[in-house]
């Protein structure tokens, strides 16, 4: 009986800094912040990226792209 999982997948972990960059880019683009989705676009397209940090770019933009949108409430009720 096994109380403990052994991690069997030797993956290296994802850039932090990618990762809140993916997750700063998802922000924008649902708020509709053009200058700061820009601003992240440009920054991308300087750097020399690796595959790896394109992975944890792109797994941070889906984490919080998972999270649905909350539905604002009606506003035209008579008072």
């Amino acid at each position: 009986m096994k109380f403990f999982n052994r991690n069997t997948n030797n993956s290296p972990a994802p850039d932090p800094a990618m990762t809140e960059l993916g997750r700063e880019y998802a922000i924008a683009k649902r708020h509709g912040d053009r200058k700061t989705a820009s601003r992240i676009n440009r920054q991308l397209g300087n750097g020399a990226l690796s595959d790896s940090d394109r992975d944890a770019f792109k797994q941070g933009k889906d984490a919080y792209d998972a999270i649905p949108p909350i539905k604002p409430t009606r506003r035209n009720r008579r008072r």
